[in-house]
């Protein structure tokens, strides 16, 4: 694995394969480590850059705040994701790449679409966020951590990360930066001596505007109506990734290949194989 520093920030990544770039947000939600694209779920069952790689050079990373990357506490932002991704692309002197999200990647994948439509080779939404229970279960998980905060004070917030060892995922009295706090004693102790009245403004409005809407977050609808780029959606079924949010993605996305297939037909045989004959159309 290597580290780039990017916006003063550390960002774990790894790049495996030769071809064309293919820059990776990681599925996981709130824990979008790169290993996620082998151990979780429909991904270490379909194992996207086992096959991927064998055509195109795939760039995995932690998304900031999760696993071996750093964070800073600030209203967190899609565009905050987006400016890892671009200054990981910018380390590496890539100017142009096909750009892939799954689960919660999607948003920031859109997001960096939108942003940078010049770099944007094409783009591949996997099982895309969204729905009404995504948005209802992800506030609540905000207001848990706060309710904790409130309860307990910013330094049981430290002792939990540190000897629980849980994402925000699982555990969400720990927070957004718990994964920080329990790398970095710098970084833990700081994050104890904040006014806990300024921190429970900055995650009210980091929660609420990162999941702002009951379909696909990361980007608005009329910016990605004005997209010229060429997509493809594969819709998932669950309380986190709604059909529904797949479909919208579908009809914002003038150039999008919808893949409508039933999630138990996304196979390690079928999936990697549709993924590769998208991306070498439009490479």
């Amino acid at each position: 694995m290597a580290t780039a520093v990017i916006g003063g920030i550390t960002t774990r990544y790894d790049v495996i394969g030769a071809g064309p770039s293919l820059l990776m947000f990681s599925p996981g939600g709130f824990d979008a480590t790169l290993d996620k694209w082998t151990t979780q779920g429909i991904y270490a069952r379909i194992k996207p850059v086992e096959h991927l790689s064998k055509k195109y050079t795939c760039i995995v990373f932690d998304r900031r705040e999760t696993g071996e990357s750093g964070g800073r506490v600030e209203r967190v932002t899609w565009a905050h994701y987006v400016a890892q991704g671009k200054g990981l692309l910018d380390h590496l002197k890539i100017q142009r790449a096909h750009i892939m999200g799954a689960c919660m990647g999607c948003c920031s994948a859109i997001a960096f679409g939108v942003a940078h439509p010049e770099t944007t080779e094409s783009l591949v939404l996997y099982w895309p966020v969204g729905g009404p229970r995504y948005r209802i279960n992800g506030h609540l998980r905000f207001a848990q951590h706060l309710a904790y905060v409130y309860q307990h004070g910013l330094d049981a917030v430290v002792s939990l990360a540190i000897n629980e060892g849980k994402s925000f995922g699982q555990d969400p009295r720990g927070g957004p930066w718990v994964s920080v706090i329990r790398r970095d004693p710098s970084f833990a102790e700081a994050y104890a001596r904040q006014d806990v009245e300024r921190y429970t403004r900055l995650v009210l409005a980091m929660g609420r505007t990162l999941i702002d809407r009951d379909t696909a977050p990361g980007a608005e609808p009329e910016d990605l109506l004005r997209l010229d780029i060429p997509a493809l959606v594969v819709p998932g079924r669950d309380h986190s990734h709604a059909t529904s949010a797949a479909r919208y993605l579908e009809e914002c996305l003038s150039k999008a290949e919808y893949w409508d297939v039933a999630v138990d037909q996304q196979t390690e045989e079928t999936a990697p194989a549709r993924i590769l004959e998208f991306l070498d159309s439009v490479g």
